[in-house]
């Protein structure tokens, strides 16, 4: 028994330490390209027509809208 044990634990440490990880290595981004100098602004745009005004609309109440209280929790 003892020997089992002992073969067993033996094959498994080997078998683990054979185990290889690979190394992951970081590549880093190549740098962003600067920005060169700006152009000349470009011509305007033409103007659009406007549409008509609408009709104005009616008053509002002067009184508040009433807010409903919140209703209890029923008792048991």
């Amino acid at each position: 028994m003892n020997h089992t044990l002992l073969t067993l634990s033996l094959l498994g440490a080997l078998s683990l330490a054979a185990c290889d990880k690979p190394t992951v290595v970081n590549v880093p981004a190549a740098p962003a390209a600067t920005p060169g100098p700006a152009g000349p602004a470009g011509a305007t745009g033409a103007t659009g027509a406007t549409g008509s005004q609408g009709d104005a609309g009616k008053p509002g109440d002067a009184a508040p809208t009433p807010v409903p209280e919140a209703a209890s929790a029923p008792t048991k």
